[in-house]
């Protein structure tokens, strides 16, 4: 089993905090957001415990959560940080590719990404993402750093809501829409 800082439990307290959060906007009718397991094949199945002791990916995922909010279709993925640089192979092609069809299809999609260094969580943008992962495409940096990024994006705690992104989404739509003007 890996320690509790091990890659494979990377992100997993940043998912139980949405996962929480999603719980409560469920409860209180705001929206309805589901966690996408990664489909695995398991290949060892230790027949007393009941555990799978090796399995591999059956196929790529594409992010992490998928649902709708007040009607709006919203996908994200879940990224955690633990330096102010993020990284941009952290986000693989075919989830870009994913998240631009979910895009073209009047879906709304972003990362929710914790930096563990500021202690922040973060709302990025698809226009944000876009732009840092063609930058890394185009010869440029292949990451961006933290103080690139818009602070008026930054999530709070609020009313009990751990990563309450649902504000920063109605931001992000009111942005939206102000570019459509």
């Amino acid at each position: 089993m890996p320690s509790w800082n091990s890659r494979g439990l990377r992100g997993s307290t940043l998912e139980e905090l949405i996962n929480l959060t999603n719980d409560k906007y469920r409860v209180n009718k705001l929206a309805l957001i589901q966690k996408i397991p990664t489909p695995i094949k398991p290949i060892n199945i230790d027949k007393t415990n009941r555990h799978i002791t090796l399995a591999y990916f059956e196929q790529k995922s594409t992010v992490d959560y998928i649902g709708t909010v007040q009607g709006i279709p919203v996908c994200f993925d879940a990224k955690e940080c633990n330096t102010k640089t993020f990284p941009l192979q952290n986000i693989h092609e075919h989830q870009i590719k994913f998240m631009t069809e979910f895009e073209e299809q009047g879906g709304i999609s972003f990362l929710l990404i914790y930096f563990s260094e500021p202690d922040v969580f973060y709302y990025l943008t698809f226009e944000t993402l876009i732009l840092f992962y063609e930058r890394g495409l185009n010869g440029g940096r292949k990451s961006f750093r933290y103080d690139e990024l818009d602070p008026y994006f930054q999530i709070s705690t609020n009313n009990g809501v751990f990563v309450h992104y649902l504000e920063l989404l109605n931001k992000d739509l009111e942005r939206r829409e102000s570019k459509k003007v």
